[in-house]
C-alpha cells in the first residue's frame, strides 16, 4: 500500500473526504432549513439521492490506510485513534452545550442540561457522533487482528449486522451494526481499491458510464423507495463508495475543484465546527425573509456552513492562537507526541 501514497493518489483521496464532508454539511443544512420552515425544496431530493452512499463512503474512506498502523503497539494505536478522538469530542461537545445551554435550560432546567451533557459520554451527541463511533470501529479492528480472526468472517458478520438493520435506540450499538461492515471494507480492500483508482485514471470513458449507470441505479432505487430494504442498502452504499471514489480519481487527474480537495484534506476543520455558521447562516436568512425558495436558503446555508470553518481555520493558523480547537495539545497525549505540524489528520 505505501507504494500507492503517491502525491496523485493521496489526492484523490482528499477529494473523497471532501465529498463526503459536503454531504454531510449538506444533510443537517438541508434538514435543518426543512424543519424551521417545513420543506427543503430542490435540496432535499440530492439529500435523499444521496443517503445511500453518503455515510457508508465516509467509513470506507476511513479504512482505507488502517493496515499501516494497525500493528503498532496498543498505547501508541490509542493514543492515534481513540484519546485524538475522544479530545475533539469532549472539546467540542462542551462548545456545543455551552453554546445551546440557555435553550436547554429553558426545557429541561439547568439539572436536564447537566444529565444530558453526561448521557451524551454514553449517547453520542448531535452532529458528532461520527468521530464517537470511529474510535470503537478502530478499536474492535485492532482486536480482531490480534485475536487473528479470519476477514472474511468479519465481513460476513458486519454485513448481516448491516442487512438486519438493527434498532436499539442506542446510537453506538445502532450505527455499528449498520456501518462498521463498510469501515472494515475500506480496511481490507484498500489496496484494490487503490487499483481501482489506478485504473479509473487511465480508463476516463469507463469510469464516466460506469458513474452514469450507477446514477440511474440508485436514483430508481430512491425514487421507488427501495433504497433502505435489506441488501438494497449495503449494495448501494458499496457502489456508491466506489462511485465517489472513481470521480475523485478523475477529479485528481484533470485537478479540478482543488477547493473540494482543500476541504477533504482538512475534513476535521468542517466536521467539527460547521453547525454554528450553518445555525447562524439559517436563523439570518429565515428572519430576513428575502429568499423564499426553500431549496436555495438550505444551499447558501450549506455553502456557509461549508466555508466558514475553512476561514476560521485559516484565522487560526495567522495569528497563532485557538490550535487547540483543532489540534491537540501536549498535555492530551498518552504517547509520544508526533513532530511539529500544523493539524493533525483528519477523522477520515
Amino acid at each position: 500500500m505505501a507504494a500507492h501514497q503517491t502525491s496523485s493518489r493521496v489526492d484523490w483521496v482528499d477529494y473523497a473526504k471532501g465529498f463526503c464532508i459536503f454531504l454531510v454539511v449538506m444533510m443537517h443544512s438541508t434538514l435543518g432549513v426543512g424543519s424551521a420552515i417545513g420543506e427543503m425544496g430542490f435540496m432535499g431530493d440530492i439529500v435523499a439521492f444521496a443517503k445511500p452512499f453518503r455515510m457508508p463512503d465516509f467509513f470506507m474512506i476511513s479504512g482505507l490506510f488502517l493496515a499501516l498502523t494497525l500493528d503498532r503497539d496498543w498505547r501508541l494505536y490509542l493514543d492515534r485513534k481513540v484519546v485524538h478522538f475522544f479530545y475533539f469530542y469532549i472539546l467540542w461537545l462542551t462548545i456545543q452545550f455551552g453554546m445551546k445551554a440557555p435553550s436547554f435550560a429553558a426545557e429541561f432546567g439547568w439539572d436536564g442540561v447537566l444529565m444530558h451533557y453526561a448521557l451524551a459520554f454514553v449517547q453520542p451527541f448531535g452532529t458528532l457522533w461520527f468521530i464517537y463511533a470511529l474510535p470503537v470501529f478502530f478499536v474492535i479492528t485492532k482486536l480482531l487482528h490480534s485475536l487473528k480472526v479470519p476477514w472474511q468472517v468479519t465481513l460476513l458478520v458486519a454485513a448481516g449486522l448491516q442487512i438486519s438493520a438493527l434498532h436499539t435506540g442506542f446510537v453506538l450499538i445502532d450505527e455499528t451494526a449498520a456501518r462498521f461492515v463498510f469501515f472494515f471494507a475500506g480496511y481490507i480492500f484498500a489496496q484494490k481499491i487503490f487499483v481501482i483508482a489506478d485504473w479509473v485514471r487511465e480508463n476516463v470513458l469507463k469510469g464516466l458510464a460506469f458513474v452514469f449507470v450507477w446514477a440511474v441505479v440508485n436514483g430508481l432505487f430512491v425514487g421507488y423507495g427501495y433504497a433502505d430494504l435489506p441488501f438494497a442498502s449495503l449494495a448501494l452504499g458499496g457502489l456508491g463508495a466506489l462511485v465517489v471514489i472513481t470521480v475523485s480519481a478523475l477529479l485528481s487527474k484533470v485537478k479540478a475543484l482543488d477547493l473540494l480537495r482543500y476541504m477533504g484534506k482538512n475534513s476535521i476543520v468542517i466536521y467539527l465546527s460547521f453547525f454554528f455558521p450553518m445555525a447562524v447562516s439559517r436563523t439570518i436568512l429565515l428572519k430576513l425573509g428575502i429568499i423564499q425558495d426553500a431549496g436555495v436558503i438550505s444551499l447558501i446555508v450549506t455553502c456557509t456552513a461549508t466555508i466558514a470553518p475553512m476561514i476560521l481555520f485559516w484565522l487560526i493558523t495567522k495569528i497563532g492562537y485557538g490550535q487547540f480547537l483543532f489540534k491537540r495539545p501536549a498535555w492530551a497525549y498518552v504517547a509520544e507526541m508526533p513532530r511539529a505540524k500544523t493539524l493533525e489528520p483528519s477523522p477520515t
